[in-house]
């Protein structure tokens, strides 16, 4: 009988091995891929999706990895791309370099036919900060594969100029960031079966520049069939397009506009033409950034036209989606303002609006004034763009629309004295993060919520057993998942405000 027993045993410790050894290798395009386990998972840390964009690559379209000889090892982090800070370092051990078109694939499955969901994630930082390095222990254990993609940032990831332009084949230039996600969805596309992934089941986020990234994926026609649900965290790229270097108004530029940027660039690098740009250091461009904002751009083939027209015409991808943003996002980027800095700024930047824009957000000292400056902030750069995209797409589109607001105020967060729920601040409640003590009912709610994520990427919507009901969005209606204390669906918050940047950017369409 103890034979048997210890027969049965090393079977199944055989067994395990095997599953193992199945996890942590397998196949893709380019060749055999090794991973390693973490947390009882198999973690592929940094897959090269694409090759290295240096030397000549430097600001050229991505180009797919070749294949490898032998067994990749996917058993370090790859580089993050160069950048003056990052707020997610890996503990700082992580070099800078333009080498850094990587993702990571986290998966709990032990076969490659699961046809598993698929959540993808793409990090923020303005489009010049941040990394894709770190897993997700608390989705995959319920049975979803995490991806985290990186791509190129700044100047290098960003910059157009009439020379590199001239040099495509398309005759566009800038947004190589934006191509590099594209090149990253369409690996997934074709690899992801191979972790146990379902390529038909993905789910790709974003929060603020990722946000915004997921938003412009949408509406992109390179990016028909990778994906079949979004979600967006304080972010959206509905405002307006100018042609002009620079615009209080819109960030997005044509791409004439970010070529004259492209230029004096060049002239402030002091060097003759593009041949010699690709000369200097990343290190060099790096440095000479700081006064200059690069950024997505309407280049007419990933971006074609601005995005509140693309989805007034029904021209993007029709996917439902998960958006919202957060009460107090405008405290984490405006600390300082007085009555008489508001007044100035409302008549340089809003001119005739500027009565307009006092009724909205209406200050009668420093302190209030300063409250009015970051709740222009938090409607112009992230509340807007979320009401814009859910009302035009319930308008002229399928899929469902699932529109948040999270209003808690917890010590758990980047900042312990805002007035509500500051940029980033929803992230710890859904991914478990720890910056600062919870309360009962934050953790209750942490609890919910990350739910609400895990249903919409296992299915397309948020709602599940156990849990309060989110029903999608419909204009004027109570159907805004407001997050305070708990969860309770109502009318869309601010609506005087919203009202004011969706007659302001109308008349900016309209005049420019």
């Amino acid at each position: 009988m103890k034979r048997s027993f210890w027969l049965i045993a090393v079977l199944c410790l055989m067994n395990s091995i095997s599953v193992n050894a199945q996890l942590l290798r397998t196949t893709v395009e380019q060749g055999e891929i090794e991973g390693v386990l973490h947390e009882g998972f198999a973690l592929y840390k940094a897959i090269p999706y694409a090759e290295a964009p240096v030397g000549e690559l430097r600001w050229k379209m991505p180009v797919a990895k070749k294949p490898w000889t032998g067994v990749y090892n996917a058993d370090k982090w790859g580089n993050r791309p160069y950048q003056v800070t990052d707020p997610n370092q890996g503990n700082g051990d992580i070099p800078l370099s333009e080498d850094c078109l990587y993702l990571s694939v986290e998966t709990p499955a032990q076969s490659t036919d699961e046809k598993l969901p698929v959540f993808v994630m793409i990090h923020g930082g303005g489009f010049s900060t941040g990394s894709y390095i770190g897993t997700q222990e608390s989705f995959v254990k319920e049975g979803i594969v995490y991806v985290s993609v990186e791509y190129r940032l700044g100047a290098l990831g960003f910059m157009a100029h009439p020379n590199l332009t001239k040099e495509s084949k398309s005759k566009i230039s800038g947004n190589y960031g934006i191509y590099d996600q594209i090149m990253a969805l369409n690996w997934i596309h074709n690899n992801i079966a191979a972790f146990g992934g379902d390529p038909e089941k993905v789910t790709i986020c974003g929060e603020s520049a990722g946000g915004i990234s997921v938003s412009i994926l949408c509406a992109s026609p390179l990016c028909k069939g990778l994906f079949r649900g979004a979600i967006s965290e304080s972010g959206g790229s509905f405002c307006p397009v100018s042609e002009k270097t620079y615009n209080a108004v819109a960030n997005m530029k044509t791409l004439k506009a970010a070529e004259t940027i492209g230029k004096d660039f060049q002239k402030k690098l002091g060097v003759k033409n593009v041949k010699d740009l690709r000369k200097l250091s990343a290190q060099t461009i790096l440095d000479s950034t700081t006064d200059h904002q690069f950024w997505p751009i309407v280049d007419g083939n990933a971006i074609v036209d601005d995005q509140y027209r693309l989805y007034e015409k029904g021209a993007y991808n029709d996917v439902n989606v998960m958006a919202g943003y957060n009460s107090d996002e405008g405290s984490l980027f405006v600390y300082n303002m007085s009555l008489d800095e508001y007044k100035e700024m409302a008549s340089k930047t809003y001119g005739s609006w500027k009565k307009r824009l006092y009724e909205a957000y209406s200050a009668s000292d420093d302190k209030t004034a300063l409250y009015a400056v970051q709740d222009i902030m938090r409607d112009k750069s992230f509340g807007w763009g979320t009401y814009a995209w859910a009302n035009l797409q319930t308008k002229t589109g399928q899929g469902k629309f699932y529109f948040y607001y999270f209003d808690q105020q917890s010590q758990n967060s980047i900042l312990k004295w805002s007035r509500g729920a500051t940029h980033v601040a929803e992230m710890p409640f859904i991914y478990g993060w720890n910056w600062g003590p919870m309360s009962e009912i934050d953790t209750r709610m942490a609890e919910i919520m990350p739910q609400y994520w895990i249903n919409f990427i296992k299915t397309g919507d948020p709602n599940g057993s156990g849990i309060p009901f989110w029903t999608p969005y419909k204009q004027g209606e109570e159907t805004v998942m407001n997050m305070h204390n708990g969860f309770h669906l109502t009318k869309v918050p601010n609506q005087k405000q919203m009202d004011f940047w969706e007659e302001y950017f109308k008349s900016f369409r309209e005049n420019k």
